[in-house]
């Protein structure tokens, strides 16, 4: 709901840290709520005040400031003068103040920050009258240049070209190096170009300073970056950010100061102990910038113990009361710790599943909530391979392991390139000397990424982890120039653009080439059924899979043509084959028999040699699955798929007349092609249209099912196929199919002197048939939804060509949140499976239920399914252990439990 600025005026738009906690976090923003809630707990906050998230929905609904904002404002100011003994624009005894956003739903680096606001030249004066002057100069240019940046619009680019060309001239290796001399001029360059890129100067004012800053901080919340990063992270579009103006504590005031990112555990392997980086003399953005290398957190309980010993005690003080890994933000000023910030921290797929199940060994959570802090698409990155092993070979270079996984590709170095070349279907490794929140789009497209710069809490490390991308930062001796379009390392190796590297993000190397690719070792415990592991993060898996099995109601099958992927399937712990596509049996050289069949060319032997493929077939998967339920689906694919080219044949005949062999046979061929040709195959002679067209196609596939059947079953097999037909519209076509199918299946079994029953349902992937399924409810057994084709029919689309064409416009538009190929669109064909569910169960109680499109393996799409009341999923092989667990945690969901209280996103 839009808050409107007649509602918001009549309640605070403004609360005092001490004034909120943990459980407003959509009202004061995670950001917020995280500092109110560690100020409740007696942790060293710096003071400050929270513009809620009601005051930025009502500006961006109205275009303006909600009354009675700026008032509440200046009266939060006046009281945070009052605690910190400071006072705003006061060069005796300045306040500065940090203006950040904080939105509901963790979403680093994507919005806006102001820092050391209240800066003026008066301020600036009385500093550097106090010898204070590099601290001075160099928080004043960060003002300028953030202010310059985020509130008037200056390219960022133009302010970072200065200062490359000032450590340049200065022989500066860093921002740290700079003086204060140095640092002045700087000030003055940024406040040039501010002037002439926007005609004003930073305000010397500083009260008009912190109200455009918050204005440009809303403004942040629809900004390109993060509109991107919600539609991937599926963070709703109207939340809006929360704006938290605190104290400064300057981290950039001198050897016995600096800032820092820590966590309370590993976020890569989910080691326990404190873990995190440190930079001294420096402001938080230098840490996660990545601009400069830190030094881990254990040089810091060297070179402080006491101030080490602190902070170790307030992030166990976190641990305890969030019961889970925490990310902190501090900052010491002149030997003085403050934290400025706590979330729940982003960790890797290996680390989110560890750190659950050790908080359960510890016993801070049970297993079900341990469940609802991994989900299926974390679990899907941990079956990707790995790198093989091979002996002697050497890296190209090392770097921090700051993501793992293995991955290929050609290097890029921008973020532009990536995501072209990716949609032109190329492998690409993202390399950058460090990655900003405009990289988000190349993230996305790259498969891993590699910096020159940077930590483990670098913007790359934490935004790959929380994309599952395999990353490498703070890459030794790498320079990258985007410009020249190359990358070198020492010993002159260049790797200009489209160079393919390997990086391996559990090592932190990258190595020269395409690297082998081996399974990972989550992928082959489950699959050999192993039950326990020495690896912490393969024994965590095993044991949340086994508890998610406990716990769903959902069943898991397969889609499954050969006993080869039966067999994969069954070791992926299937409970059953959910599709068999029939069609692979006559595809390729096969594709010749439905031609005879067609062109009337000994139709009988076509027919024979058909149902005896069927029935060879059908015997081995049948037998792979004992003991487990077999859903073959009826001949499907379009006849476009089985006949000779149109175009190919037409040129091939051309030919051969004006060489004069045109002969009968290839006349008769292309003849019958035109004949069976169509302008739109996809909605044309398919599915049960094609086995009405030629019903001996099903007396061939239903005749070689039931023989297998009885043989296995003679034999003492335990078989249990079922039968499914494709494509229905209307219920004359499912009675008409059935009446022929069950006809079959009787004159075979007393053939062989006994009885068979097999189950036959109905697959819904037509509008028509979900909106007449009580109808079929009444003919069938079963409804298996193919979402697949019920998207493309509801959405009026190709997949092939709006996946090639436009959908990707569509989402860079905003126009789709979603591929709705990908993840299921609950609005329009989700409506149309619930309503087919539940008029189809009305109809006919008991009626089974599946789904059995790409859907069906999507994590998150399985909360839908199972929120509908469907009775399995089916979905491809490798995808079972991702079903299983997802499935297991929305019951847990679905029961009641808590939702995950670790907001990875």
């Amino acid at each position: 709901m839009t808050t409107t600025p007649e509602r918001t005026a009549r309640r605070p738009l403004v609360l005092e840290l001490h004034e909120g906690d943990r459980t407003m976090a959509g009202l004061l923003g995670g950001k917020g709520a995280g500092l109110a809630e560690m100020s409740r707990l007696g942790l060293p906050v710096p003071p400050g005040f929270i513009i809620t998230t009601e005051a930025c929905r009502a500006w961006l609904a109205g275009g303006g400031e909600p009354d009675g904002l700026w008032e509440q404002i200046e009266a939060a100011m006046v009281d945070l003068e009052h605690r910190s003994g400071l006072r705003f624009g006061d060069p005796a005894a300045p306040l500065l103040v940090s203006v950040r956003s904080g939105a509901r739903f963790s979403m680093p680096g994507m919005m806006e920050t102001v820092l050391d606001v209240g800066m003026t030249d008066s301020v600036a004066a009385a500093l550097v009258s106090r010898g204070e002057d590099r601290f001075a100069w160099d928080s004043y240019r960060r003002l300028v240049q953030m202010y310059g940046r985020t509130v008037l619009g200056v390219d960022g680019t133009l302010f970072d070209e200065q200062l490359t060309r000032l450590r340049r001239e200065t022989g500066a290796a860093t921002d740290a190096e700079l003086d204060a001399t140095a640092l002045e001029r700087l000030t003055g360059v940024f406040r040039r170009i501010v002037q002439e890129r926007t005609g004003e100067d930073l305000p010397q004012d500083p009260r008009q300073q912190l109200r455009r800053a918050v204005v440009a901080v809303f403004a942040s919340w629809n900004g390109e970056r993060a509109r991107l990063y919600r539609a991937h992270e599926g963070i709703p579009d109207d939340l809006g950010t929360a704006v938290n103006v605190v104290q400064m504590v300057f981290g950039n005031r001198g050897d016995r100061s600096g800032s820092g990112v820590c966590f309370t555990r590993d976020p890569v392997s989910g080691a326990p102990g404190v873990f995190g980086d440190y930079l001294p003399d420096a402001q938080g953005e230098d840490v996660v910038s990545g601009s400069r290398s830190p030094m881990d957190l254990s040089e810091l309980g060297r070179r402080e113990p006491a101030l080490h010993e602190e902070l170790s005690g307030h992030l166990r003080t976190l641990e305890q009361h969030y019961r889970d890994l925490c990310d902190v933000e501090f900052t010491v000023e002149r030997g003085r710790l403050w934290i400025l910030q706590t979330r729940l921290g982003k960790r890797s797929p290996a680390a989110a599943f560890r750190i659950a199940v050790e908080l359960v060994d510890e016993g801070v959570i049970d297993l079900d909530e341990a469940l609802t802090r991994v989900d299926g698409t974390q679990l899907q990155t941990l079956l990707h391979p790995t790198f093989t092993t091979e002996e002697g070979l050497t890296p190209l270079a090392h770097g921090l392991a700051a993501s793992p996984g293995a991955a290929y590709g050609q290097l890029v170095f921008d973020s532009a390139t990536a995501m072209a070349w990716t949609a032109l279907g190329r492998q690409v490794v993202l390399a950058r000397p460090e990655t900003s929140p405009d990289d988000f789009g190349g993230l996305l497209a790259a498969r891993a990424v590699i910096t020159s710069r940077g930590g483990l809490t670098s913007h790359a490390a934490v935004v790959a982890r929380g994309l599952g991308r395999t990353c490498v930062t703070g890459v030794e001796g790498l320079l990258v120039d985007p410009v020249a379009r190359m990358a070198t390392l020492p010993g002159g190796v260049s790797l200009p653009e489209g160079t393919v590297v390997s990086v391996d993000g559990t090592t932190g190397e990258v190595y020269a080439g395409q690297r082998d690719i081996e399974p990972s070792p989550v992928s082959t415990a489950i699959s050999q059924g192993v039950s326990h592991s020495p690896d912490r993060t393969v024994r965590a898996v095993l044991t949340l899979l086994s508890h998610a099995d406990l716990r769903r109601q959902l069943g898991v099958m397969a889609n499954a043509e050969t006993p080869e992927e039966a067999r994969a399937a069954r070791c992926f712990g299937a409970e059953g084959i959910g599709l068999c596509r029939t069609e692979h049996m006559l595809l390729g050289a096969r594709r010749v028999l439905v031609e005879r069949l067609v062109t009337d060319d000994d139709r009988e032997g076509a027919l024979a040699e058909i149902e005896a493929l069927a029935l060879t077939e059908f015997t081995a998967l049948l037998e792979a699955m004992e003991g487990l339920p077999v859903v073959v689906r009826l001949l499907d694919p379009p006849m476009h798929e089985f006949l000779p080219d149109l175009v190919e044949l037409s040129v091939a005949a051309a030919l051969a007349d004006e060489r004069g062999t045109l002969d009968a046979a290839l006349e008769r061929r292309l003849s019958t092609t035109r004949r069976w040709h169509e302008s739109n195959p996809m909605l044309g002679l398919r599915g049960v249209r094609l086995l009405t067209v030629l019903p001996q196609i099903i007396d061939a596939q239903v005749r070689a099912l039931v023989e297998a059947t009885i043989t296995l079953r003679a034999g003492g097999h335990d078989v249990r196929p079922e039968l499914m037909v494709p494509l229905v519209a209307d219920v004359a076509e499912l009675t008409a199919a059935r009446e022929r199918m069950e006809g079959i299946v009787a004159d075979v079994a007393s053939a062989h002197d006994t009885s068979l029953h097999l189950p036959i349902g109905v697959m819904v992937e037509l509008p028509r048939a979900a909106l007449t399924a009580a109808a079929l409810a009444e003919h069938a057994d079963f409804f298996s939804f193919g979402t697949n084709d019920l998207t493309q029919t509801s959405w009026g689309m190709s997949r092939d060509d709006a996946e090639a064409n436009f959908l990707a416009a569509y989402r860079e538009a905003g126009i789709l949140a979603t591929d709705p190929f990908k993840t299921l669109d609950e609005a329009g064909v989700g409506a149309l499976v619930e309503l087919a569910a539940r008029d189809g169960r009305r109809a006919r109680p008991g009626l089974g239920l599946g789904a059995c499109g790409e859907h069906a393996g999507d994590p998150a799409s399985i909360g839908f399914f199972a929120r509908t009341g469907l009775d399995y999923l089916s979905c491809s092989p490798p995808r079972i252990p991702v079903v299983r667990l997802e499935a297991g945690r929305q019951a847990v969901l679905l029961a009641g439990a808590s939702p995950s209280t670790s907001d990875t996103r």
